[in-house]
């Protein structure tokens, strides 16, 4: 990968470390694991995990055989847990490298069965219980199989029961409480060292919700769990653009793609390098907010792919010139709020971040060796 320096993006390690903390602090009973699955939500697996190792986490979660792989070589005395479970041909490649699977369904059950009745060590697996989502996990169908064929579950140790809960984020819609009746009732049956229900907002629903295991992701990397409160989390990432034109524009001129924007009053218009090649989403034309120091501008026309367009007619000259940084992420414009004007969740905006970043780590003196700071992994 080349380094760019048109534009950057910092990522503040202590602020993740700092965000474990908090979160670690509502659960005085049960432990917290890291989620860093899809390269640690965009921001660099093989930093951001060595910090939360640091911090004290002790458990992740990954989505794939291959995430976990890459965790492994990263970590080599953590607990590393795969949702998405063994695809046919990998078992081979979780026993060897330490991984714990999350079985999702009575094939995958089978799968690995298969491979633990032949294995000479002990071959643990989690289990997933579609507790109401539809989406992974055994259902009622499936764990009355399993009641009535318990030689299926013999070769495997069960580790964590685990399930997941659709709408955590909204602290009084039904379907919290239905699903954790259910998932009480499922994981009386089977027998697990330890259950799982809470993601990052479920933590904030309250103790019942909490069990032996909750499972952190966006909340770490500085995603609002809790909607319709303020964020109680440190903010992760800052993403700077710079500069690279300012012009006037009388009306009734248009701007970008498609003259979906025409100037109302005569104005200056900077182009920024940052585009939808960089994850700043096409839905921001006409709909985003930056910030150069702390003056607010707005997005008009379409943003294109390495290029933004900004009204910034009141902001001073001065603060104008080439090169100028100005925050597409920042302390004025958190990623959730960019999120809103983009239309999307602050989960996408992080996952969609480009590559062609400069990146710059801060925040953990611990930082480890290897890639050097201030370029991309």
């Amino acid at each position: 990968m080349t380094e760019t320096s048109d534009a950057e993006l910092t990522i503040d390690l202590g602020a993740v470390q700092g965000n474990y903390q908090i979160l670690s602090g509502y659960l005085p009973a049960a432990e917290l694991a890291a989620v860093v699955k899809a390269d640690a939500y965009g921001l660099g697996m093989s930093r951001i995990a060595p910090a939360l190792r640091h911090a004290g986490c002790k458990t992740f979660f990954v989505a794939t055989c291959a995430e976990g792989i890459k965790l492994r070589a990263i970590l080599n005395d953590a607990d590393i847990h795969v949702f998405n479970g063994p695809l046919p041909g990998e078992e081979p490649d979780f026993t060897e490298a330490r991984l714990v699977p999350v079985l999702n369904s009575l094939e995958q059950l089978a799968i690995w069965s298969a491979h633990c009745a032949g294995s000479e060590t002990t071959c643990a697996a989690d289990i997933q219980i579609d507790s109401g989502m539809t989406r992974l996990g055994l259902d009622m169908k499936d764990l009355a199989r399993l009641e009535s064929e318990p030689d299926l579950l013999a070769p495997i140790e069960v580790d964590v029961v685990l399930s997941h809960l659709a709408c955590a984020d909204q602290p009084e819609h039904p379907m919290n409480t239905q699903q954790l009746a259910s998932f009480e009732a499922a994981g009386a049956n089977i027998k697990g060292k330890r259950l799982s229900l809470a993601s990052s907002s479920a933590i904030y629903l309250g103790p019942q919700y909490h069990f032996d295991l909750a499972r952190a992701g966006a909340a770490l990397y500085g995603v609002n769990p809790t909607p319709a409160k303020p964020n109680p989390m440190r903010q992760v990432i800052r993403i700077q653009g710079k500069i690279l034109q300012v012009r006037s524009v009388d009306t009734p001129r248009s701007v970008g793609y498609g003259a979906t924007h025409r100037a109302t009053r005569p104005s200056k218009i900077a182009t920024v390098a940052v585009g939808y090649a960089d994850g700043y989403l096409r839905s921001l034309g006409n709909a985003g907010t930056a910030y150069i120091d702390s003056h607010e501008v707005a997005v008009v026309g379409r943003v294109s792919m390495d290029l933004t367009t900004l009204d910034v007619a009141d902001v001073p000259d001065e603060l104008l010139a080439l090169g100028r940084p100005v925050d597409l992420v920042g302390p004025f414009n958190p990623v959730d709020r960019l999120a809103r004007q983009a239309g999307t969740i602050g989960y996408e905006i992080l996952t969609n971040i480009g590559r062609r970043y400069r990146r710059r780590y801060v925040g953990w003196e611990g930082m480890p060796e290897g890639t050097p700071e201030g370029m991309p992994e």
